[in-house]
């Protein structure tokens, strides 16, 4: 052979190897995006949500409300959707409480049923495989009606739509909301109302509300994880049983670089969507009083240790805050900076995800 024809030959072999190995390292990337509720202080619209997730390289979006549209008419959710097209983003949609016994459902909308069926209609128009939802609030722990309970009057509805998300090739992801359900409890609702329809929108912010370690939510419904809200927190002791906040992603006592190596074993084709939460002052867990123990009697207490020993290693937020709640009766000096921050900490947030846990895929070209 000549040395010419060498040469070519093992050029041609080392760029062959090298694109088998781009197309394969380009399989094992996790998508990157976020829930739109992270900006919902803008008051943006899907076509303006799709445009800033475009400027800001990522790959995927959530459109948790119904509201992040301006009309349900199909031709404006065709648009959405050529828009999403054009730009390169998936598409996933969402809505609230879908449990009717829940006191965060609302019932001015209509049937529990009916109100879903019409969310699974949009997010068929769309393209979205796939569509958020949850049963209700920590409050939902302190009525006359068990949480057992709810997790079964949810069950119920998610049942009676099975056939159609089938049909449509739509699941059901079903966050861990605002304290409503431990991991094990979720895990429960899902394997019953059935895994071929039914997943988890896994919220890593949201463990904290029910003295939860985030790692072990991971690990109880990684098999079930469809979607996520990622959100990191502080942790730390506090004479009444230990504070939570939520902060800017990498600025928290959670840890995200083992919670990211069950992500790749266990749900590696999920999408990374972060949930950005901040502006609130911490929240007290008081396990020290017994009647803290009456919201959640069937906690195992090996879980309860791991969320324990999370507080006596972690510490109050070091980094700048700006503390507003989510009320609107701020000066508009006060509405404004926490605005800005709210875009501020999902961008450094987003910057984290790329640069330290490596997530995301456009970003990188």
């Amino acid at each position: 052979m000549q040395r010419r024809t060498f040469l070519q030959s093992a050029s041609a072999a080392v760029l062959a190897a090298s694109t088998a190995q781009a197309d394969q390292d380009a399989s094992t990337l996790i998508p990157l995006g976020f829930d739109t509720y992270s900006l919902n202080r803008l008051g943006w619209k899907a076509i303006q949500l799709l445009d800033y997730a475009a400027s800001q390289k990522l790959d995927t979006i959530q459109l948790s409300s119904l509201s992040d549209f301006e009309s349900l008419e199909p031709a404006y959710l065709q648009k959405v959707k050529d828009h999403a097209a054009q730009l390169g983003i998936l598409l996933q949609t969402g809505m609230g409480s879908i449990c009717p016994s829940s006191s965060n459902f609302n019932k001015t909308a209509g049937d529990a049923v009916e109100q879903v069926r019409k969310t699974l209609q949009v997010s068929n128009a769309l393209g979205s495989r796939i569509m958020r939802c949850y049963l209700g609030t920590n409050q939902d722990r302190r009525g006359p009606i068990p949480i057992e309970g709810h997790i079964e009057n949810t069950v119920k509805v998610l049942k009676a739509l099975r056939s159609q998300a089938l049909d449509l090739g739509v699941k059901f992801a079903v966050e861990n909301h605002a304290g409503d359900l431990l991991a094990r409890e979720m895990k429960t609702l899902i394997t019953e109302a059935g895994t071929d329809f039914v997943g988890s929108n896994l919220d890593t912010g949201n463990p904290v509300w029910v003295a939860e370690d985030p790692l072990l939510t991971m690990e109880v419904l990684g098999p079930y994880v469809l979607t996520t809200h990622m959100r990191d927190s502080v942790v730390y002791e506090h004479p009444r049983g230990a504070a939570v906040q939520w902060v800017v992603l990498g600025d928290g006592s959670i840890d995200f670089k083992a919670i990211m190596a069950c992500y790749r074993r266990m749900c590696p084709k999920a999408t990374f969507q972060l949930e950005v939460i901040t502006g609130s002052g911490p929240r007290i867990m008081p396990f020290y009083e017994p009647e803290f123990w009456q919201v959640y009697p069937k906690m195992p207490a090996a879980d309860f240790v791991r969320f324990l020993e999370l507080a006596k290693k972690g510490h109050p937020l070091m980094a700048p805050m700006l503390i507003g709640g989510r009320g609107g009766n701020q000066p508009p000096e006060y509405r404004a900076a926490l605005l800005a921050q709210q875009r501020v900490d999902l961008e450094r947030s987003l910057e984290y995800a790329r640069k330290v846990l490596d997530v995301g895929i456009r970003w990188r070209t």
